[in-house]
């Protein structure tokens, strides 16, 4: 792989059935770790995806990505956890996953993980092929953000 491997941190209450992420397990490019708070993880030369921070651009070509998927509710603890690791945000792109919680307000510009994971590729000009093709609103998302089908595999 000429980049490095991405870094999945998965919350122990995200619904494996329900993650976006779930079908892209076995992928050489990603690592997907359980989220253990009291378990430090060094990941130096890589960025986080965030709602705040920096845009992720093509001048973070070179940095490993880490992604922290869990419910909103559970997500500021996590990117507490890892604050050493520079943000980049994604702003300027619109999610197709509906949203549901009666409890927890979603942030204006929030993205499924799987969206996020995607976007940040396309920017990385890393290979998306496959990513998208189980995401059941692949094709609304796709459409929202101005982008062709990337394949005609079945959607989940």
């Amino acid at each position: 792989m000429p980049f490095p491997p991405t870094i999945l941190i998965i919350h122990p209450k995200e619904k494996r059935a329900k993650c976006s992420l779930e079908p892209l397990r076995g992928r050489a490019d990603l690592r997907f770790v359980p989220y253990a708070a009291k378990q430090p993880l060094e990941l130096p030369g890589y960025i986080r995806l965030s709602v705040d921070g920096a845009p992720l651009t093509v001048a973070d070509a070179g940095h490993g990505v880490l992604l922290i998927d869990g419910s909103w509710r559970h997500a500021g603890r996590m990117h507490a956890h890892f604050a050493g690791v520079p943000p980049r945000s994604l702003a300027g792109f619109s999610t197709a996953y509906p949203r549901v919680s009666k409890t927890f307000a979603d942030p204006a510009g929030g993205l499924a993980s799987l969206e996020a994971l995607y976007i940040a590729y396309r920017i990385l000009g890393r290979p998306t092929a496959g990513l998208l093709d189980a995401y059941r609103w692949r094709d609304e998302f796709l459409r929202r953000n101005g982008w062709e089908l990337t394949s005609s595999a079945p959607r989940g």
